[in-house]
């Protein structure tokens, strides 16, 4: 009788799936900066990348959020690695075992969208403007990639793969998911080619992508940066629960995030807007212009005078228009 109910173990263990007995495979390189994730409400979280340069802190400078529904988990961007998305799938597992079925991804840059990769291996399907074919399609991710295969390698390297969209956002939607509503903004170019922020009902929480850079100087590289001020103008904060930005922790007075972004972006474009129209060389309107409201926000030092060089470029190039 032993002898047959062992004969019956081994072959129902040889039956049942190998996950009841082991953890899932790592396929990436282990992390050893904290992927924690917040909690905001009882079904919304977020992840806040550490405040430097993008290949610092083994790429996790950008933040990640995810809404819990009754019809699975929706992600709302994938962080700049394949490893950080790994662990951040790992941290999402300890909160609830729904799949991730939806990744709304607010732009594409590198810091947001390296981690896709591990989502749509799962099955979940990727919402992104449809302006992400500009970083595509012209090289611009190739490249980018090529770079942080070598700057974050083991982390990102060459088997990591850029992972288009299933769905290019045209105009703003929304989504009815699993009890949640979630009305996905279409911001066209601002920040970078096409952005997009969501809005998490009833949870009353904003995910609003690069738009925003709370306790931070923002990176502006060659953002439409009137575009992206029409944008900080268009948006509603009366109400919110939570917004939570791009870079840098939630914000407990949205408001005041918007406000000292804009004011950031509105005195680049005054001071460089002066300085194109008097034909004021660009080393002569920086030395010239007073950056003590802003010198005290962390990544000043690293990307003040690039944003200002960029601005200063984009506006000669409106003057010509």
């Amino acid at each position: 009788m032993k002898q047959t109910f062992a004969i019956l173990s081994a072959a129902l263990l040889v039956l049942l799936p190998i996950h009841l007995f082991a953890e899932e495979p790592v396929a990436y390189a282990p992390v050893s900066v904290p992927v924690k994730p917040v909690k905001l409400t009882d079904d919304v979280y977020y992840v806040e990348g550490l405040a430097g340069a993008a290949t610092e802190f083994e790429g996790f400078i950008s933040n990640a959020g995810f809404v819990v529904t009754g019809d699975g988990v929706v992600l709302f961007d994938a962080l700049g690695t394949p490893a950080l998305a790994w662990q951040l799938r790992q941290e999402i597992r300890k909160i609830t075992d729904k799949p991730v079925v939806k990744v709304i991804v607010s732009h594409y840059h590198a810091d947001h969208i390296l981690g896709l990769e591990v989502f749509k291996d799962e099955g979940a399907e990727i919402i992104a403007p449809a302006e992400a074919s500009v970083y595509l399609d012209t090289g611009v991710g190739k490249e980018r990639l090529e770079e942080r295969s070598l700057s974050l390698d083991p982390w990102v390297t060459e088997k990591t793969r850029l992972v288009p969209p299933d769905v290019w956002l045209n105009e703003s939607m929304t989504l009815e998911i699993g009890g949640k509503r979630l009305s996905i903004l279409h911001l066209g170019k601002a920040h970078s080619d096409g952005d997009i922020a969501m809005l998490v009902e009833p949870d009353k929480v904003l995910f609003t992508g690069d738009i925003l850079f709370e306790g931070r100087v923002p990176f502006v590289g060659s953002a439409d940066t009137l575009g992206w001020l029409e944008a900080l103008e268009s948006m509603q904060t009366s109400g919110l629960e939570a917004l939570v930005p791009g870079h840098g922790p939630s914000a407990s007075d949205p408001d005041a995030a918007i406000i000292m972004t804009r004011d950031y972006l509105a005195y680049l474009r005054e001071v460089m807007g002066a300085a194109v129209e008097d034909l004021t060389d660009f080393d002569v309107a920086y030395e010239e212009a007073d950056w003590s409201r802003f010198e005290h926000l962390p990544a000043f030092e690293e990307a003040n005078r690039v944003n200002a060089y960029g601005v200063y470029l984009s506006m000669s190039d409106e003057a010509l228009e």
